[in-house]
């Protein structure tokens, strides 16, 4: 059925090209933060442990509803993992064995989507006339940042 939500296709097709990508950002960071919570070592285990998880947790509600934003903007939401690999621009390294090694890694990659939201709040609003998914990116941006201030209060 058409979309007709006052966007246009090419627009909208701008956009969730965009979402796919950040989709599939946001897929790798989920998988790497599980498989540190999965594989934490050391004296601070169970607090990592349970800390990671918070952190998967809530990345697990994010892919859901930048997939479901996909969706609502009238396209497909790319969830094949050969095609998430190709999309995202995260690094999967080997699973670092140090707790600070984790911290970081995944302090970088929150950084790196922090960075990519803020440029799409503003191509979103702008360039694509699409306020709805601007908003919606702003929200993920605040969570982001939330998730990288507790990541970087571990790192000295």
């Amino acid at each position: 059925m058409k979309v007709n939500i006052d966007i246009t296709e090419k627009n909208r097709q701008a956009v969730a090209l965009a979402l796919n990508q950040l989709l599939a950002d946001e897929h790798i960071l989920y998988n790497k933060t599980r498989s540190y919570h999965w594989n934490i070592e050391g004296a601070s285990f169970m607090e990592f442990h349970k800390f990671f998880e918070g952190q998967y947790d809530e990345l697990a509600d994010i892919v859901d509803d930048v997939a479901e934003r996909i969706r609502a903007i009238g396209h497909f939401a790319e969830g094949r993992l050969k095609e998430i690999i190709k999309l995202s621009s995260l690094e999967e390294p080997a699973v670092p064995s140090d707790q600070s090694a984790q911290v970081a890694n995944l302090l970088a990659d929150h950084e790196t989507i922090i960075g990519k939201l803020r440029k799409q709040i503003k191509d979103f609003d702008e360039k694509y006339k699409d306020t709805g998914s601007s908003d919606f990116v702003t929200g993920l941006l605040k969570q982001h940042e939330k998730m990288a201030w507790m990541l970087r209060s571990y790192l000295r």
